[in-house]
């Protein structure tokens, strides 16, 4: 096969596999030059970095509530409790500790609660 005619058929692929892609929807962009070009649109989803963000701050607030909510000896108190129990029981614990962001968080929110 010629060289010509394997760029033909390469060509005729891509333009195939792009033909297909598209029957799932298009979308329209206009280039620096000012031509409007069609992409298809993405069929897999993307992963949900604005819900993963929402569920992190979430976490970090209740921890901040009942930190502020239970005083800090009490909140060790329990967390250590925690940590002599079973696996899961440790992983939570693990994951009440502390940390510099949950103190802070507390302390906002201590004059809240009382």
């Amino acid at each position: 096969m010629s060289r010509d005619v394997m760029t033909f058929d390469e060509r005729l692929r891509r333009l195939t596999r792009k033909h297909r892609r598209m029957a799932n929807g298009v979308i329209y962009r206009i280039g620096a030059d000012g031509l409007i070009q069609s992409h298809p649109r993405r069929r897999a989803p993307r992963f949900p970095l604005q819900g993963l963000a929402i569920l992190f701050a979430a976490a970090f607030l209740f921890k901040g509530f009942l930190y502020a909510s239970l005083t800090p000896v009490v909140y060790d108190e329990r967390v250590a409790l925690l940590e002599q129990g079973t696996i899961v029981e440790r992983a939570g614990a693990w994951m009440m500790q502390p940390d510099p962001a949950t103190v802070w968080l507390g302390a906002m929110l201590a004059p809240l609660l009382r």
